[in-house]
């Protein structure tokens, strides 16, 4: 925990699955505000049932999860978004059929009149792209432009902890390295607390500031994301050979926030 900042999201010993039968079991994760946390892990390692246990779509078998100090391990879904946290899935991250601007009006559904609009025009000011497109469906456009969209819905509702699941799937390298580099980053520069689940993991290290490896249901390994770039055996020892992007981490990683 040397050097890190106070977790604002405090997970410890959750254990949830489907059917009350346990995928993950006793998984422990912190992050604080301006921090990004990566959680990597092989296909079946529990990711995402640990997404849907930290937004309350699954409940929790056992453990606490605190935010900012209060334990919100028993709030519903929606309560936790009005606690502060936002979550961009990694599928039916957009409504295709709704232009760019409906996109937003249902990540603000809380927002009424003015505030609505204006929070819309918050959004296109951090998305200038955006701004051009307000009366475009979403399913028009590209996959990068689809994760910006997905990514200012989410936004709508001031989130200060954004959990993003595979936020790069699908997408060319370039558009992924800028989707990571650019937009990820600039949310935890700006004050937020980014949850990171992304199999682009040499990618990933770059921005983030610390890792957790998760495999068969258990965080097998936290360190530093300078730790883990360090590790030349790390797709071998908990990913496996065939891991994605593992095998070459760039040299010029984001230094430790």
């Amino acid at each position: 925990m040397t050097g890190r900042p106070a977790p604002f999201l405090s997970a410890s010993g959750i254990s949830a699955g489907y059917d009350r039968v346990p995928v993950i079991t006793n998984v422990g994760l912190d992050v604080g505000l301006g921090e990004i946390a990566l959680v990597m892990g092989p296909n079946g390692a529990g990711k995402s049932t640990l997404v849907k246990a930290m937004t309350g779509e699954l409940p929790l078998l056992g453990g606490t999860l605190k935010l900012s100090g209060a334990d919100i391990g028993r709030r519903r879904e929606e309560d936790r978004v009005a606690a502060g946290i936002g979550c961009v899935p990694q599928a039916r991250d957009v409504f295709g059929p709704l232009t760019v601007q409906e996109n937003l009006a249902m990540g603000g559904y809380r927002l009424r009149g003015k505030g609505l609009a204006n929070r819309q025009e918050e959004m296109y000011q951090i998305f200038p792209q955006l701004a051009g497109m307000r009366r475009r469906p979403a399913r028009s456009l590209s996959g990068g432009e689809r994760k910006m969209l997905a990514i200012a819905r989410a936004l709508m509702a001031r989130p200060r902890l954004l959990i993003l699941d595979e936020p790069t799937a699908n997408l060319a390298p370039a558009i992924a390295h800028s989707v990571l580099h650019d937009i990820v980053s600039g949310l935890a520069d700006a004050g937020r607390a980014i949850v990171l689940v992304e199999q682009r993991v040499s990618l990933a290290l770059e921005v983030a500031s610390w890792g957790y490896v998760l495999t068969d249901g258990k965080v097998r390994l936290a360190a530093s994301c300078e730790e883990l770039r360090a590790m030349e055996d790390l797709g071998e020892m908990f990913l496996g050979r065939g891991a994605a992007d593992l095998a070459s981490p760039s040299p010029g990683g984001r230094a430790q926030r």
